[in-house]
């Protein structure tokens, strides 16, 4: 990284904390909604995604088990994988959850 754009990065960086700063001593609230609906809808939305790939991996194995000339062995091998990767991605998100729930519950007020 050049000089010019390493100046160029902490200028941004300075400016980002002096405009939160600002909003900080003015009692401004930050908002800790991911994109329109929150966590609890993005959560849910992943859950969905995780499902529907799973619903798309469990259709194409079905289909080559059935003989479907139009489905290819590799490509349910990487559907069943990516369906695979993603339920224990959400498993690992639910694990992390259960145990920053423990946590929270766990702390003396």
């Amino acid at each position: 990284m050049s000089t010019p754009a390493i100046q160029s990065a902490v200028a941004q960086m300075q400016s980002m904390a002096s405009q939160a700063a600002g909003a900080q001593h003015k009692g401004q609230h930050l908002s800790t909604a991911v994109g329109q609906g929150g966590f609890a809808n993005e959560l849910q939305s992943s859950i969905q995604r995780i499902n529907r790939l799973q619903q798309t991996a469990n259709a194409k194995a079905t289909a080559f088990q059935s003989g479907d000339p139009d489905v290819a062995l590799n490509d349910v091998m990487v559907d069943m994988q990516k369906a695979s990767t993603a339920f224990q991605m959400g498993v690992q998100v639910r694990n992390r959850l259960v145990t920053a729930y423990k946590d929270v519950m766990n702390m003396q007020v």
